[in-house]
């Protein structure tokens, strides 16, 4: 059995989930979640606890069973507490700035990159403009959203000039060796 899918989802105060077959929807303080599940997992409301149980031991069942139970647990605490990703601009000139609630990166471009935040997710920088975070209740669209503001400028092995995330390691590559002494 796995071991991440019998264990119990607990559910926080101010959180209501309602289970319906495959169909689960959490609402909290942060937001409002719904997803659908495969009909192979069993989901069931006990004592202010969600319980996720499979039928079998196919490799298929098995598969779903831990990731389901991640997946619930991820919806019930970012209607609760929300998710962050930070980023870091790293670069002379580099910076990242809040246009009202759209985010403008001048990363090396001839025109700054503007992002608009799609509907629960929301940007804030710091006082020095090198951090970005991106704050929301949806881990995967915060992900994404991540993701994207990576990708207008990555970081470059050589200069080490870009946008990472925080705590990320680039690896570096020696530049050219130049004409040496022969």
């Amino acid at each position: 059995m796995s071991r991440i899918g019998r264990l119990p989802v607990e559910i926080p105060g101010g959180v209501q989930v309602d289970v319906k077959g495959v169909d689960v929807r959490v609402k909290g303080p942060k937001g409002e979640l719904f997803r659908s599940f495969s009909p192979l997992i069993g989901i069931k409301m006990e004592n202010n606890q969600l319980n996720i149980s499979r039928n079998s031991d196919l490799p298929a069942e098995r598969a779903l069973h831990g990731a389901t139970r991640a997946v619930i647990a991820n919806m019930i605490h970012g209607v609760s507490k929300g998710f962050e990703v930070v980023l870091q601009v790293e670069g002379v000139g580099y910076r990242a700035e809040m246009e009202g609630k759209n985010l403008a990166l001048f990363v090396g471009y001839s025109h700054p990159v503007k992002m608009e935040p799609p509907a629960g997710v929301s940007f804030e920088t710091d006082a020095k403009t090198r951090l970005i975070k991106v704050l929301g209740f949806d881990k995967e669209l915060v992900g994404q959203i991540a993701a994207n503001i990576r990708e207008v400028r990555p970081p470059e092995p050589y200069h080490g000039k870009g946008i990472r995330y925080q705590g990320e390691r680039v690896r570096r590559k020696a530049g050219k060796a130049g004409k040496g002494a022969k």
